[in-house]
């Protein structure tokens, strides 16, 4: 595999969400806002590529039969770090997130990047797969984000976009959207979308 196959392919045909529904729990409840939501993806990106990175330059040296118990070691150590400079640059986003960054050590993208690729692959290629899919995952999270928070609350990132005049006319905001069940609708809405234009990934 290519390096730019490497960081495309979660875009679209090996998303970790909409492909291999993985990371949903998060994705449905970190997505009211699209700040959070991005803070959250960027975040995961982190921790995956450099999870992938340390795991691939010790595959061969970690006993298989305490591989999963070092990986945890690893992405906990990762999540740590992550966590404590979210509270100390941006805190009010981290109190939003509240404990789903602490729960990146459980997200089954991390565990299954480092068992299916990181424990076989050498480093540089590790380190971009594990880019391509947690950009692969902050993408939907950005998306379901926008529609929940555009529809939901009449705001892109936090800002009004929504005119006055169109409230006074009788809009209303849809508050469906910021409710977990929207987000797994939002979420669905998106596998259909994608795998009506990839018929191939129905028969996976």
């Amino acid at each position: 595999m290519s390096n730019f196959k490497l960081l495309k392919a979660p875009f679209n045909r090996e998303n970790p969400i909409t492909v291999q529904v993985l990371g949903i729990c998060s994705a449905l409840a970190v997505t009211v806002q699209m700040k959070p939501a991005i803070v959250m993806a960027l975040s995961v990106i982190v921790v995956t590529a450099f999870s992938n990175l340390i795991i691939s330059m010790l595959r061969n040296t970690i006993p298989p039969r305490i591989r999963i118990i070092v990986q945890l070691v690893v992405i906990a150590a990762l999540v740590i770090i992550v966590d404590q400079l979210l509270k100390a640059y941006v805190y009010d986003v981290s109190q939003k997130l509240s404990v789903f960054v602490g729960l990146i050590i459980t997200n089954c993208i991390l565990m299954g990047r480092l068992e299916a690729f990181a424990m076989a692959q050498k480093p540089w290629p590790s380190f971009l797969d594990g880019i391509g899919n947690g950009i692969g995952y902050g993408l939907i999270l950005v998306i379901v984000s926008f529609f929940r928070e555009l529809l939901g609350s009449g705001s892109f990132y936090g800002h009004k976009v929504i005119p006055q005049s169109f409230y006074d006319a009788g809009y209303i905001d849809n508050g469906l959207m910021i409710l977990p069940p929207m987000a797994l609708i939002t979420i669905g809405t998106i596998i259909w979308v994608q795998r009506s234009k990839n018929r191939d990934l129905i028969e996976k």
